[in-house]
């Protein structure tokens, strides 16, 4: 299979993942009327529920993000970055994959270092697994959490730091 042909079919599988997890996301996340309660708790016969202990921390609204096993060592993640990243945002971070033209919002430019530098590693782990929607960014970058495993995000990661210009100083 020709690279032209093998990127955009890798192109094509992107958004086709996107589209679907937007499609899944907004109908799991539709809001669900609240139970009816009477107005007065002594007509249902039973006493209010009492209050939460005050130690009790509500659920968290983003999935955590785990620690790292090991340091992130860019040259492995350079790898993924091609497979995963460049059809949109380009095999050197400017946001000109083959894929970009296609897309609106265009995608970030991981060689913008005043960009890139104010987002924390937490961010980019969060963006990369769980997708654009858990960030508030788009739709269109598609969580790899099902095909990256922790470490190979952080191998990304760990590459991505590496185009920005200026350099990331953590």
């Amino acid at each position: 299979m020709k690279r032209i042909e093998q990127t955009s079919l890798l192109a094509a599988i992107c958004l086709g993942l996107a589209l679907c997890s937007t499609a899944c996301k907004e109908q799991s996340e539709a809001p669900k009327p609240p139970p009816a309660q009477p107005l007065n708790p002594t007509e249902a016969g039973d006493a209010p529920e009492p209050p939460p202990p005050s130690d009790a921390k509500p659920p968290p609204k983003e999935a955590p993000v785990p620690a790292a096993a090991e340091p992130g060592d860019p040259e492995t993640g350079r790898a993924d970055y091609q497979i995963f990243c460049a059809s949109c945002h380009g095999p050197t971070g400017d946001g000109d994959g083959a894929v970009a033209q296609g897309l609106e919002p265009k995608p970030a430019r991981h060689s913008d270092g005043a960009y890139m530098n104010s987002l924390s590693h937490d961010d980019l782990f969060q963006v990369i697994k769980f997708g654009g929607l858990s960030v508030g960014k788009s739709p269109l970058m598609a969580p790899w959490g099902g095909a990256l495993s922790d470490q190979q995000i952080e191998n990304v990661i760990a590459f991505m730091r590496t185009l920005a210009d200026p350099p990331y100083q953590p």
